[in-house]
């Protein structure tokens, strides 16, 4: 018979299980535990201490010690095929499944049988979910958390191995494989933008590794890590996964290539070993990570946030086998090139059997190198992966030999030990990018601070050349009227002396008989004369004082102080940046040494030491508040000091006091019995002018969360409501830019949003859009508190319409909450998934918002909900709510989803 070449995912002994298994009903699938951790042992980090560092672009920082982990073993039966049916139809099968207790019974005749126990017992009604939840979700899991997986299916031709793991499932989702639902959970496990999945498809054929995404590429040696012992495959395309669509694509692309053949046993028989392998990056979030804080002299503070630890993160691999089946050439028909083929395979499958047993066996010498399939399974079986096996085998009697065979190599695997090990990189090449991006980021605000500052000074410098040519002008004005003035006076007075001359001109006689007796008039002119001379220095000299005042007023002073100053601030914000380049060539010359301790063999590689320095100056820079002495309770201070006087302090002048009286405020409004006493004093009135006037960021903050816990108390929130509360707190959201903050702001209007009688009131006033504003922060505690309080409002809203009370669209909807909740509904933090799951449950509820909740893809959200969420109350919510709407029932049956 003569090889071929596979082009499909169905057909064969796959095609003929679809019917009986993909049929099989629910109830079979879920009335099964998933497959717990016994005998797989405890995954965990196994170093308390930290990770060792590593140099280059990703220093290994995995622990040497590891978890020991048994092979789990899995049996699934095929049902009888149409050939078995009519051949076997008066013999029984040859083995009797006892899956509650896990057994299986292997007839040898009508009155003996050998009972073998597995880790799971599958019937041939198993469904493909059962089968993956019990054999691979496990592993899948433990890829996810940073270890390697392998999951593999081993049995005779024709039982079904390729159907368990390849089937791609397009025809009927149900019977979709091992491989299509592991990259499902792998992808929605991910974060895309700091995590990337990887693939390669390979087929070994005649002990020659071939790529099935790249068919030139027919013989890929196998390379071996000399220090490790690693096996790789250098040369094998590795193709980036981002969503489902192109794995599938890629599945069928290789599957296309694989080589089949038909035999007597199977129509399609796999004539290869296939290989899937699936690499995870995955960064570890919230691990070693700090915030430096550059202060400046003149106590402004120049943030440089960021994290001067590397990165770590986490490379695992999933290897999915599906082996080709075991033969016996008699039964099979096999010849020609198709009987090379079979040697081919049962050699391989005869070496993998020899490695299972000196595992088994805790023999000193394990031969994998007796085939290429060994040695790609050498992390497998005995190495440091998670393995789970799934053996396949048949009913009928013909095949008890083939059938004992692969029992027995279920039962030696289930002996073997594995030393399952977490590993973790540093990754430096990310840091220093990191570091060169903040360095770019500080040089660009320098040159624009530079720019500014000098532009600044040149219009300080323009204003006071204005100024002092303002006051020059006008002291000249000045000058020239007083010299105008005094030169009037003078020709006033020669005028006078002028007439008088004039007179004793005319009579001689008179004028020196009068002058005789009196030389009044002569002295009175000479004073005239001499007044004039004293009158006009003095306008001088008033004139050059004037000149001397505006050449050295202390508004020219003061503008040369700023010159000053802003020029230090130049040379200090130079300085800083001339340390940060400091710091980053020695984070460079660091990295360097530890990477060339590493390629050294010396293990002994420490963290760079300036991350030690700073990290004592932060501790040391903390505020000591314990050295203050013991401060009085609130209580205490409460009954000492009484209501009234606190509550006046608020209006205090001092910004301390103020904000030392709304700190006493809102930890007395935390208790409920102090919250009456707080509103009848005017305290609510009081806290929500603070938040009306005051620009201090502590006040708003602490004041809001004082009113969030007045907002507890359905008697306070109409008081908030009458005084304009919603507004305030609205306005206080829109211009804070303080995470904490805008967390108190939107506790208080989540508080609000759980009153039934409210509802139109806070919409209109703007409390929906001012929390739907709040999520651009993207601070995980303030997305819980906007969830929380949208899921306050869709379940009053939900109630008002069972009450008959609202009609028409959720208001939600209006405002545009729909798709935030859509895209938040999976989040990964658990507070935001759970508020955004209940809410979702609320406005799918009534059968007005359903065309919504389908335009907006709310509707897949809501089944995955009803699947997989943690919490049964909202899982049966969810389930109640698609059941009970015809129009997303109608639209279900529409896509084929069942719920």
């Amino acid at each position: 018979m003569a090889s071929g070449v596979r082009n499909g995912g169905g057909g064969g002994v796959g095609g003929r299980m679809s019917g009986k298994v993909a049929n099989a009903t629910p109830k079979a699938a879920a009335g099964k535990p998933r497959l717990s951790a016994a005998g797989g042992g405890a995954y965990r980090r196994t170093s308390s201490g930290p990770l060792p560092s590593a140099g280059g672009g990703g220093g290994r920082a995995s622990s040497e010690s590891g978890v020991s982990s048994r092979v789990r073993v899995a049996v699934r039966l095929r049902p009888r095929n149409a050939d078995e049916l009519a051949a076997d139809a008066d013999f029984g099968d040859c083995v009797e499944l006892q899956p509650e207790l896990k057994r299986l019974k292997l007839r040898k005749n009508n009155w003996e049988s050998e009972t073998y126990e597995f880790d799971e017992v599958l019937t041939e009604f198993a469904s493909q979910k059962r089968v993956y939840e019990v054999v691979a979700k496990p592993v899948v899991e433990s890829v996810l958390e940073g270890y390697n997986g392998t999951v593999m299916a081993y049995g005779q031709t024709g039982t079904g191995k390729t159907f368990t793991l390849g089937r791609l499932g397009e025809e009927d989702t149900a019977a979709r494989g091992i491989m299509v639902r592991a990259m499902e959970d792998i992808l929605a496990d991910i974060t895309p933008e700091t995590d990337t999945v990887s693939v390669s498809y390979l087929q070994l054929y005649m002990e020659m590794i071939q790529d099935l995404l790249d068919p030139v590429n027919d013989n890929i040696a196998i390379v071996e890590d000399p220090r490790t012992g690693d096996v790789s495959l250098p040369g094998a395309t590795v193709v980036e996964v981002r969503d489902q669509k192109s794995f599938v694509d890629l599945l069928r692309i290789g599957e296309a290539h694989r080589v089949a053949a038909n035999t007597k046993l199977n129509t399609e028989s796999s004539r290869s070993h296939a290989l899937l392998m699936v690499n995870v990056r995955r960064a570890v979030k919230g691990k070693h990570e700090m915030d430096v804080s550059i202060s400046g002299e003149n106590g402004h503070s120049s943030s440089m946030v960021g994290s001067l630890r590397p990165p770590i993160v986490r490379k695992s691999k999933l290897v999915v086998v599906d082996l080709a089946g075991s033969e016996r050439i008699d039964k099979s028909g096999s010849e020609g090139h198709t009987l090379e083929e079979a040697k081919s395979i049962n050699l391989s499958l005869s070496a993998l059997g020899k490695c299972i047993n000196a595992l088994a066996e805790n023999s000193p010498h394990v031969p994998v190198r007796d085939s290429k399939l060994t040695r790609l399974l050498k992390d497998s079986f005995g190495g440091t992966a998670r393995t789970s096996l799934v053996v396949t085998i048949g009913p009928s009697p013909r095949h008890r030999g083939e059938t004992t065979s692969t029992i027995m190599f279920g039962q030696r695997a289930m002996k073997v030990e594995n030393m399952v090990k977490l590993k973790e990189e540093f990754d430096y090449k990310s840091l220093c990018r990191r570091l060169d991006i903040e360095l770019d980021k500080l040089i660009a605000e320098n040159e624009r601070q530079r720019k500014y500052f000098d532009d600044e000074i040149e219009r300080i410098t323009a204003e006071a050349q204005l100024r002092v040519t303002e006051a020059e002008r006008e002291y000249k004005i000045s000058l020239e009227n007083e010299k105008a003035k005094y030169h009037q006076e003078y020709l006033d007075s020669i005028k006078i002396l002028e007439e008088k001359w004039k007179i004793h001109q005319q009579s001689p006689k008179k004028l020196i008989k009068e002058t005789e007796p009196t030389s009044s008039e002569v002295g009175e002119v000479q004073n005239l004369l001499q007044n004039e001379k004293v009158l006009r220095q003095s306008a001088e000299d008033e004139a050059n004082d004037l000149k001397n005042q505006a050449a050295a007023t202390a508004e020219v002073v003061k503008l040369r102080k700023m010159l000053d100053t802003e020029a230090s601030q130049k040379e200090k914000l130079d300085e800083e940046i001339a340390v940060l380049k400091s710091q980053l060539l020695q984070l460079s010359l660091d990295a360097d040494e530890t990477r060339r301790s590493l390629d050294r063999g010396d293990g002994s590689g420490k963290i760079f030491p300036g991350f030690d320095s700073l990290m004592s100056h932060s501790r040391n820079s903390q505020p000591r508040e314990q050295s203050n002495g013991p401060k009085p309770p609130i209580a205490k201070l409460f009954e000492q000091v009484g209501l009234q006087k606190i509550l006046s302090l608020l209006e205090s002048e001092e910004p301390d006091v103020r904000v030392h009286a709304v700190k006493v405020v809102a930890n007395l409004a935390a208790e409920e019995a102090n919250q009456e006493k707080i509103v009848e004093a005017g305290g609510l009135t009081s806290l929500l002018m603070l938040l009306r006037s005051s620009e201090d960021e502590t006040i708003r903050r602490v004041a809001a969360g004082a009113i969030a816990n007045l907002a507890m108390n359905e008697t306070n929130q109409d008081l908030i409501m009458a005084q304009g509360g919603v507004s305030l707190l609205s306005m206080t959201a829109s211009d804070a830019e303080d995470p904490q903050t805008l967390r108190m702001v939107a506790g208080a209007i989540a508080n609000l949003c759980g009153n039934d009688k409210l509802q139109t009131r806070l919409r209109g006033e703007g409390g929906i859009k001012a929390l739907l504003g709040m999520v651009k922060c993207g601070h995980p505690d303030v997305l819980a508190q906007v969830a929380r309080g949208i899921a306050n409002f869709a379940k009053c809203e939900s109630r008002a319409a069972t009450q008959g009370n609202k009609v028409g669209k959720s208001l939600l909807i209006d405002d545009g909450a729909l798709p935030w909740i859509v895209k938040n509904a999976n989040n990964e933090a658990a507070p935001i998934r759970r508020h955004i799951e209940l809410a979702l449950c609320h406005l799918a509820q009534h059968e007005v918002n359903s065309k919504d909740i389908i335009s907006e893809g709310a509707l897949w959200e809501l089944v995955r909900i009803s699947r997989d969420c943690s919490r049964e109350d909202i899982r049966m919510l969810a389930y109640r709510t698609l059941t009970s709407s015809p129009t997303l029932q109608s639209e279900m049956r529409r896509l084929r989803i069942e719920c």
